[in-house]
């Protein structure tokens, strides 16, 4: 099963280099890439191998889908993450979401800090989120003010976390 995090961390790195360079991860990377991995399950698992890639590529994607609809995703982002999931399983791939938004999350921070208009962006932030509390509006992140950084310079470091983490 080992070589199934190694053709998974291809995957990553290929994203990595599109997302870098054009801030897209295209279809024709994330769509026979999640195809191959449950295909590979169900060649080395049958049935089971079947449910352990579909499992992992449900909760890949629809956590990610739901980070899309508040709009701190992109779409291509949210097929990347059903792809690893369909090559990893449930458990890495959750492991893989969580390490990838600390890693955003402190990313963004320190972008944050070392912009001029970090002050309004933190009301405008604080703002945004006495909305959602306060209103229940879905709308955490807007998309004029949104701070944009390739979620793949988190994806990748999330990813290897999460194999340290899972493995040793």
């Amino acid at each position: 099963m080992e070589w199934f995090y190694f053709v998974c961390g291809l995957y990553v790195i290929a994203a990595f280099i599109t997302d870098v360079r054009s801030m897209k991860i295209p279809n024709r990377l994330t769509l026979p890439v999640t195809a191959a991995g449950v295909l590979a399950h169900i060649i080395w698992g049958g049935w089971d191998g079947f449910l352990f890639s579909v499992a992992g590529f449900a909760a890949g994607f629809g956590i990610l889908f739901l980070m899309y609809a508040i709009g701190a995703v992109g779409a291509g982002d949210v097929k990347l993450f059903g792809g690893i999931g369909a090559w990893t399983g449930l458990t890495f791939g959750i492991h893989v979401i969580i390490y990838s938004v600390l890693y955003a999350g402190a990313i963004g921070l320190v972008i944050l800090l070392f912009r001029k208009d970090s002050a309004e962006r933190l009301r405008g932030m604080a703002g945004n989120l006495a909305g959602f509390f306060m209103l229940g509006s879905l709308r955490l992140v807007s998309k004029e003010k949104t701070l944009k950084f390739p979620f793949m310079l988190a994806v990748l470091p999330g990813f290897i976390s999460a194999y340290v983490y899972m493995t040793f």
